[in-house]
């Protein structure tokens, strides 16, 4: 009986400790954490472009690339990423061709109903499988367009 007494006692005292120490940190001020004398962030960028001897910073931004600066909006279709150019680029897709299978007229079930012939289309391989990104040379990776599933014709 004993035990459980010194057991009940140390959750309680530990739930106090923590429930002081969380309400202490929320009686600290802005100016005691985010100290307020020092120099502004404009000043300390213009320290910065001094120290560098670079009145410009166009002339810094020039020599970072080889992209024109101009004031405008370009086009940045080359830079940006989205799904499609990220799937497409980065992990290519491995063949899975589609199969048609023709099924000739037969009779089902016990009952010995006729059914008609007919075609139907599956996927060689059960999943579509994605390559690594450099395993396969672009111009061999995918499967000729067709993303459809299983019983899709192209």
């Amino acid at each position: 009986m004993r035990p459980r007494v010194n057991k009940q006692a140390t959750v309680l005292v530990s739930i106090s400790l923590m429930s002081v120490l969380i309400l202490g940190g929320c009686a600290s001020t802005k100016e005691a954490v985010l100290p307020q004398e020092g120099p502004s962030m404009k000043a300390i960028y213009d320290a910065h472009i001094d120290q560098m001897a670079a009145r410009d910073p166009q002339a810094l931004r020039g020599e970072l690339g080889s992209r024109p600066l101009s004031s405008g909006d370009m086009p940045l279709a080359g830079y940006t990423r989205d799904a499609y150019n990220e799937i497409e680029t980065t992990f290519p897709r491995l063949p899975n061709p589609t199969l048609v299978m023709y099924v000739f007229p037969h009779l089902a079930t016990d009952e010995r109903v006729p059914v008609p012939g007919y075609a139907t289309t599956f996927l060689m391989y059960e999943r579509v499988e994605y390559a690594l990104p450099g395993e396969v040379s672009p111009a061999r990776s995918g499967d000729g367009g067709n993303h459809g599933g299983p019983g899709r014709a192209r």
